[in-house]
């Protein structure tokens, strides 16, 4: 402030992106009634001076603390942002529920029931939510693809925050997309006939979801950090996000499974995702809710700390 007022005849003060005000350096001080330049800028915006003489320390922890989560917010805010403009997307999500709701919860229903296994909508319906919020979490790696590609990630890779901030911001941003799309696919799943057993529990069921988000939105942002193009992106679709939904139960029960596929659902995250779904929303479960949620958090540890590893090998 002290340079500004010995070569600025006027000067504008500007506080989280706005002018709060502006004037010549002398009106500025009289407006804010102090003869320090300083104190005028800090009283024209609300803050404070405060003494940190005692401990030099906490005013470095406390900025820390503020760019640790404002970078993680502004990431966030920045996926949720690009998802509520873009309405072909938000519309284009409704079509896998659309399809295979009709298609397997009539078409396999009175095999289903033949076999004993009663009403296959009320089954398949927690499937096909997982299954919209997995597509949305793993695509969330094409999102990073095209801000490599147009250059947002390199001038996000080169501000002064760390790489697990933008990794985390990012994860949280496209669960946050994926339990929205989830949210929109299980209201299609009502109006076309499923029913949860307890209103009480969508507590439960929503926790599910965003515990399947987190981890997918991880491994997501993970995939995209190592890929440099969409040819590669359609690779790990056909060879690892098509086999982690089949293996996961979603259209079939786990139990009575020859043995080497019992060996592959239970490796598969995506299991423990729907199975705590159904725990949630029918009162079905194979391996039990606690158990499912502890899988479920663990995964999306694990796939967070190598999407921040691999981030960090990023070269700009």
């Amino acid at each position: 402030m002290d340079e500004a007022e010995r070569v600025a005849q006027r000067i504008a003060i500007i506080d989280h992106g706005k002018i709060v005000a502006q004037g010549t350096p002398a009106e500025l001080k009289r407006q804010a009634k102090t003869d320090s330049p300083e104190g005028a800028f800090l009283a024209l915006t609300g803050n404070s001076i405060r003494d940190e003489s005692a401990n030099p320390g906490t005013g470095q922890l406390r900025q820390f603390k503020e760019m640790w989560m404002s970078a993680i917010y502004a990431m966030w805010l920045r996926e949720v942002k690009r998802y509520l403009r873009s309405r072909v997307q938000i519309v284009a999500s409704l079509a896998p529920p659309i399809m295979y709701l009709p298609i397997l919860g009539f078409g396999l229903g009175p095999v289903f029931q033949q076999a004993g296994q009663g009403n296959y909508m009320q089954f398949v319906a927690p499937g096909v939510v997982g299954m919209s919020i997995l597509f949305s979490s793993i695509f969330s790696g094409v999102g990073l693809l095209f801000d490599r590609q147009f250059g947002f990630l390199k001038e996000t890779l080169v501000a002064s925050v760390p790489r697990i901030n933008i990794m985390i911001g990012r994860t949280l941003g496209s669960a946050t997309i994926a339990v929205l799309q989830g949210t929109l696919v299980l209201t299609v799943c009502v109006i076309a006939g499923f029913r949860p057993v307890s209103l009480a529990q969508l507590p439960l069921a929503f926790l599910f979801m965003l515990l399947i988000a987190t981890a997918f939105a991880a491994l997501g942002t993970a995939i995209g950090s190592v890929l440099k193009d969409m040819q590669g992106f359609q690779i790990v679709m056909n060879f690892l996000v098509m086999p982690i939904f089949f293996l996961s139960g979603a259209l079939f029960p786990l139990s009575n499974l020859p043995k080497a596929l019992t060996a592959l659902t239970s490796l598969d995250p995506l299991s423990y995702g729907i199975n705590g779904l159904r725990a949630a929303l029918i009162n079905l479960s194979h391996f039990g809710a606690p158990f499912d949620a502890g899988v479920l958090v663990v995964a999306a540890v694990v796939f967070l700390a190598a999407g921040t590893h691999l981030c960090s090998k990023i070269e700009i």
